[in-house]
């Protein structure tokens, strides 16, 4: 049997002490993920029911499983180029977000319909300079925000994952301009450590061209 190194044994350590990935367990959750969507759905009011919405970034597929519980018959569309658990009724796309194909794939499933949230849990693949790994967060975050002005519906919101860093409050910043409500929250279920936050944005606003779209 392969050795583990000590940052994998501090890994499994602070995995096993985690209330919320021994809660996933118990409720036979895909991932602690699901508690951060489902903190952030209790105090924002994201997810109504028949709603329409596009989740990036889906695999495992922990807020899937939480998604699929709260809509009625609504339509939910899990994008990742890894494998997401996922109900039948989930329209799965394999790829990245902001690709071609995957684009034509979300055209396909709307119909020409207009999203009421676009929800994503994206982050880059850490190469360990911050500075690099930062960048690459706030690109993903960029790729959330031109799938609102795509598909978003006046009034529509928006929550990504996003990480406390260099460019972070300036994209806030320039949000605040394009919904009439952003909040930047850190859930509980969130590792206090974790530079990870939230942003959510509610109202879009959009611009003239978006409403013409959309509408």
């Amino acid at each position: 049997m392969a050795k583990r190194t000590k940052s994998s044994s501090r890994w499994l350590q602070r995995q096993n002490k985690d209330y919320f990935v021994r809660a996933a367990q118990d409720q036979g959750q895909v991932s602690r993920a699901h508690f951060k969507l489902l903190q952030l759905d209790q105090r924002f009011k994201l997810i109504k029911r028949q709603a329409r919405v596009l989740e990036l970034g889906a695999a495992p597929g922990g807020w899937t499983q939480y998604l699929q519980d709260r809509l009625n018959k609504g339509l939910l569309i899990a994008v990742d180029p890894l494998p997401i658990t996922a109900g039948v009724d989930t329209v799965v796309i394999e790829g990245l977000a902001g690709e071609a194909a995957v684009d034509e794939a979300i055209d396909e499933a709307l119909q020409g319909a207009a999203l009421d949230l676009v929800l994503s849990d994206m982050a880059p693949n850490i190469s360990g300079v911050r500075a690099v790994d930062q960048a690459r967060a706030m690109d993903l975050a960029d790729t959330a925000l031109l799938a609102c002005h795509r598909w978003l519906k006046p009034r529509g919101a928006l929550a990504i994952k996003a990480f406390q860093g260099e460019g972070l409050d300036e994209w806030v910043k320039d949000l605040r301009a394009q919904f009439s409500k952003v909040t930047v929250s850190k859930p509980k279920a969130s590792r206090p450590e974790s530079r990870e936050v939230f942003v959510v944005a509610q109202g879009f606003l959009g611009s003239q061209d978006d409403h013409e779209r959309l509408v």
